[in-house]
């Protein structure tokens, strides 16, 4: 069905003479939506290399402090630390990193490239206020790490445990031993370089993410060797420094005693109206990591073998699982059409008044079901969201949004999200149509609804949530501004080229039913188990299908972890398409043997219902791997989350459920005839 839908819809919408000019309007809005910063332009980060000749500047950047504890990220200047001269200001940011609570800011951390330096004086942070102090000890008891960039690089500190090195990105703040708070005052940074040995390239001018590229040729090219930042490192110290002998130096000074950094030891308790004084120091190492491969220490985390081996069992498993399940249901269903087309007329009227099955429901089969402009609605929005996940995630896997990319994946997604609402209006108001017998009215609520439904309840679970974030001063919380420019994305894009899909949907024939539906219902006959029982049982089987990639998407999101394997998990999004249908083509199947006509909205939540499992598991993973989340406001961000997960999820996977289902209904029954 969704193959017939989508070739009328293109034949339809080629009709349309205004469509390169909507187009045109359309990708003129998007480009002014997503470009937050004009004066930057577009950028992906990580996209190209930066050639830094020797003493150049490099400037450190800072994100948000985060931790697993909380799942609330802060600003890096909520605490007490180190500002730049010139004053704090923010790079420039695409709308995914809005999302997702990264806010990027400039910091007073500055290199010269591949010029080592030790016992740099940053700054003096005078008496700490009460309420300095408070936050400190508040921020250090929750775990917070701080996260610092350079040249898109994430600063990665390495430590050692029974004979294991484990990488982590960022730094904690402080530590807490024996009921005192010691802050890391001290870093010690590893810059590692690799040599620019190509001459005839394009040269990038400057550091910052408005960089201009100037082709080098002959004549520009110098003696003096450049370097590209291949890797950042950074470990973090306690030391106790005299604030008195401090008092007069000025940043990037040298400072007056000789720094010996210790991670394994810490010196700096903080206290109330005690002053705190920040340094650093730099070692440049060159290294044979090639450019493309800087990413590589982020990506080798622990347990990638056991990764590996577990999707490739998964998909072993679930594959084989899944044949068995179409062999034994082609069997049956051709055995059943055989022996049927093989009787006469005579014979096969006995045979309907004798034996029962899916062939005594053929008055019944396609009476429209209770609801029908819900089922519509949510079948709209499934195809949506399946589209969305579909493109996204093989951009994704054909590298275009690597995490070097960052912020790119969630703008994909809403980006092609609004692109695919003509596949919502047009799916749920052909389907309305269809349910209606070919009647258009009442298409533009349905469109309209269709336009509203998900998004609406993404919002009022958004919103909510956003409240708590407010509330806690957290840089998560979505600002005034970006909400406002969520809004207009949503009724100036998503909201018309739904309309405009729902028109097309209108114009369309609907399908028309292979069988004529009875005036008077047929009585369904008492069954020995509620049918509702079996259709929430069968989302067990597409759940084996994910749960083991839903792991590591889980701990990418709430850990802090790296998630990159984007190939295996768009062969998972497949093979989880494919069980969808087979779990509820045999439950409509079965349903239909034992006379139950009622298959419409049985066959959405037969491969539905994973989401019920899956929310199961979200509980589960907080209560045993997030161990330490700590409060009722992290708990709740956490469930609401979920919550809006396990919502798309359901829509994507019970549409698949419900239009595999309708296409072998109408195929079954038009396979033979039946009076």
């Amino acid at each position: 069905m969704s193959t017939i839908i989508w070739h009328e819809f293109c034949v339809n919408f080629a009709k349309m003479e205004s469509c390169a000019q909507f187009g045109l309007w359309v990708a003129l809005i998007l480009c002014l939506a997503f470009q937050i910063q004009p004066s930057y332009g577009f950028y992906l980060p990580g996209s190209y290399p930066h050639k830094y000749d020797v003493t150049d500047d490099l400037w450190v950047k800072v994100n948000s402090l985060t931790s697993i504890d909380t799942e609330m990220p802060f600003s890096y200047y909520s605490l007490p630390f180190c500002k730049p001269e010139g004053g704090i200001k923010d790079s420039a940011e695409n709308l995914g990193e809005l999302l997702m609570g990264d806010r990027i800011e400039n910091s007073p951390y500055r290199f010269k490239m591949h010029t080592n330096e030790s016992e740099i004086y940053l700054c003096r942070i005078e008496a700490l206020s009460g309420d300095q102090f408070k936050i400190l000890k508040e921020r250090i008891d929750e775990m917070y790490q701080v996260n610092l960039i350079l040249d898109n690089l994430p600063a990665i500190r390495f430590t050692q445990k029974d004979g294991y090195f484990m990488r982590w990105t960022g730094y904690p703040v402080g530590v807490k031993i024996d009921g005192a708070y010691y802050v890391f005052n001290h870093l010690k940074f590893n810059v590692l370089v690799h040599k620019y040995e190509e001459t005839n390239v394009a040269r990038v001018m400057g550091t910052s993410e408005g960089a201009e590229v100037i082709p080098v040729g002959k004549e520009g090219s110098s003696e003096i060797p450049g370097y590209m930042v291949v890797g950042f490192e950074v470990i973090p110290c306690s030391i106790m420094h005299n604030a008195d002998s401090a008092k007069n130096l000025k940043m990037y000074d040298k400072y007056s005693a000789s720094i010996r950094c210790d991670p394994a030891t810490v010196a700096m308790p903080i206290k109330e109206g005690q002053p705190v004084v920040f340094t650093y120091e730099v070692t440049f190492e060159e290294s044979d990591i090639k450019w493309p491969s800087r990413w590589d220490a982020y990506l080798k985390m622990e347990g990638a073998k056991v990764h590996w081996f577990s999707i490739l069992n998964s998909l072993m498993v679930i594959t084989f699982l899944a044949g068995i399940v179409l062999v034994i249901f082609l069997r049956t269903v051709r055995r059943d059409l055989t022996r049927y087309e093989e009787l006469d007329k005579e014979a096969q009227a006995q045979m309907n008044e004798e034996l029962s099955g899916w062939k005594l429901v053929v008055g019944d089969v396609f009476r429209a079901p209770s609801n029908p402009s819900l089922l519509c609605v949510m079948v709209g929005d499934g195809v949506q969201i399946l589209g969305m996940s579909v493109v996204t995630i093989l951009f994704a896997a054909l590298g275009f949004m690597s995490p070097a990319s960052r912020g790119t994946l969630i703008t994909g997604m809403l980006f092609f999200y609004m692109i695919l609402g003509i596949a919502a209006g047009y799916v749920s108001v052909r389907m309305w149509r269809t349910i209606g017998f070919g009647d258009q009215k009442g298409w533009v609520s349905i469109a309209w609804k269709a336009a509203c439904f998900f998004p609406g309840i993404s919002f009022l679970i958004l919103t909510t949530l956003n409240f708590l974030l407010w509330g806690s001063h957290s840089t998560g919380a979505i600002p005034f501004s970006l909400f406002v420019i969520l809004i207009l994305l949503w009724f100036c894009i998503s909201v018309p080229l739904t309309l405009v899909g729902g028109y097309f949907g209108a114009k369309a024939p609907h399908i028309e039913y292979p069988v004529r539906t009875n005036q008077i219902p047929r009585e369904i006959p008492q069954q020995k188990y509620p049918s509702w029982l079996l259709v929430l049982g069968a989302g067990t089987l597409p759940f084996g299908t994910l749960f083991i990639e839903l792991f590591f998407i889980m701990s990418s999101i709430w850990m802090g972890r790296v998630y990159y394997v984007f190939g295996f998990l768009f062969v998972v999004l497949v093979l989880l398409v494919v069980v969808c249908a087979e779990v509820s083509l045999v439950l409509t199947y079965m349903h239909l043997c034992v006379e139950d006509w009622k298959w419409w909205w049985k066959s959405f939540f037969a491969s539905g219902s994973v989401a019920i499992y899956i929310f199961l598991y979200s509980i589960n993973y907080l209560v045993f791997d997030l161990k330490s989340l700590s409060g009722p406001v992290s708990a709740t961000l956490y469930l609401g989350y979920s919550l809006f997960m396990v919502l798309a999820i359901m829509l994507s996977t019970g549409t698949i459920g419900f239009l595999s289902s309708f296409w072998f209904v109408h195929y079954l029954f038009s396979s033979v005839k039946l009076d």
